[in-house]
């Protein structure tokens, strides 16, 4: 797993990636710090965090893309499947190699809180929880669009599904309440981000939000494995 590691974050830096993912973070980050914390004299960083969550559905994909379906399209996926590593832990490799250029985006929140402290006392619990929060919100779209890859030798394809993906996720809200079924409109309320998401912008730690956004991304890393097993035995 460490060398499948190793080689994602090369991948990822030896290419223009990482920095245009990096760029375009820290770019809409610190827009929303201006505008919300500089700009109205705020000390809170909520709003930042809360308009980031759209963005991220929208990056992840780009950072994703090309985890597995780079490797079909060039024919190194049977060198990739044929090695003597299991499945799990070429999935796992891959996705700890998405993650750690995730949570250098997500750092930049750190850096802000420090900023703020020059002016004012940063709510460091909120903070902190709300970090682990988006961090937890990206693990699981890492592995959803890790999924995707999976399924496509295209790139293109693969972002353009996983931003679908996340632009459904951004306005399940809406969507719910456009549903006639009372029961189908509860099982998708079980099943909105957002949801699970506030309690950390409001600097609550509940079991269930962390449980739900570590069960999705196990799921959706089982799902790889199984493609991935599918196409070693075809």
């Amino acid at each position: 797993m460490g060398a499948i590691f190793k080689r994602e974050m090369s991948g990822y830096f030896n290419s223009a990636i990482a920095y245009v993912v990096l760029a375009v973070y820290y770019f809409f980050s610190g827009m929303f710090f201006y505008l919300y914390c500089f700009y109205n004299n705020s000390a809170s960083l909520s709003y930042v965090f809360a308009n980031m969550f759209y963005i991220i559905m929208f990056i992840i994909p780009v950072l994703t893309m090309k985890t597995f379906s780079e490797e079909k399209r060039q024919k190194t996926d049977q060198a990739l499947l044929t090695s003597p590593v299991s499945l799990i832990e070429i999935v796992m490799g891959k996705f700890l190699g998405a993650f750690c250029v995730y949570a250098l985006c997500c750092a930049i929140f750190l850096v802000y809180g420090v900023v703020i402290s020059f002016f004012a006392q940063p709510q460091w619990t909120v903070i902190l929880c709300t970090l682990l929060g988006i961090l937890l919100v990206g693990v699981a779209m890492i592995a959803i669009n890790i999924f995707i890859s999976s399924l496509t030798e295209s790139m293109v394809v693969a972002a353009v599904i996983g931003m679908a993906v996340g632009l459904f996720i951004d306005t399940m809200g809406y969507l719910i309440s456009l549903v006639p079924v009372d029961w189908l409109s509860a099982v998708l309320e079980k099943l909105n981000f957002l949801n699970y998401y506030t309690n950390f912008t409001y600097g609550i730690l509940s079991i269930v939000d962390v449980m739900f956004y570590l069960s999705v991304t196990g799921l959706f890393i089982f799902f790889t494995v199984r493609v991935l097993e599918r196409r070693r035995w075809s």
